[in-house]
């Protein structure tokens, strides 16, 4: 299966007639594996920042999480695992495995448990084949 078919299929599917506003899977190094069509435009110091925050959790608190130029309030996550970031009515989870970072947006109706659910899940099967 590539890349771009976990983006499409399992990142931006259908929930209750909602779905993700954007995804992607980023190796740890920032270079894009897939994303869908609607992910931001990213700086590698963004990604840099994510990394150092998976290493060092807490990182990111002061300053927030920044993604193609948008700014997230980190909320709570699980250190070492997984970054939650908070943007008005929408946010970000971001979920780390071996060799890949999984991103997913939200805006409402989608709620931040819907995107967990959905990036978590994606993020623990890929720890699961090793990657």
């Amino acid at each position: 299966m590539s890349w771009q078919t976990y983006v499409d299929d399992h990142l931006m599917c259908d929930i209750d007639g909602h779905h993700l506003s954007a995804a992607a899977i980023i190796g740890h190094d920032g270079s894009v594996w897939a994303q869908s069509t609607s992910f931001p435009q990213f700086k590698a110091e963004e990604i840099t920042g994510i990394m150092n925050d998976f290493s060092e959790p807490g990182y990111l608190a002061p300053t927030g999480l920044y993604l193609g130029g948008a700014k997230y309030m980190v909320i709570q996550g699980e250190p070492g695992a997984v970054i939650r970031g908070k943007k008005g009515p929408g946010g970000i989870t971001i979920k780390k495995t071996i060799q890949a970072l999984i991103f997913g947006l939200y805006d409402e109706p989608l709620t931040p448990g819907q995107c967990n659910m959905i990036v978590e899940r994606l993020g623990d099967y890929l720890i699961d084949q090793d990657m």
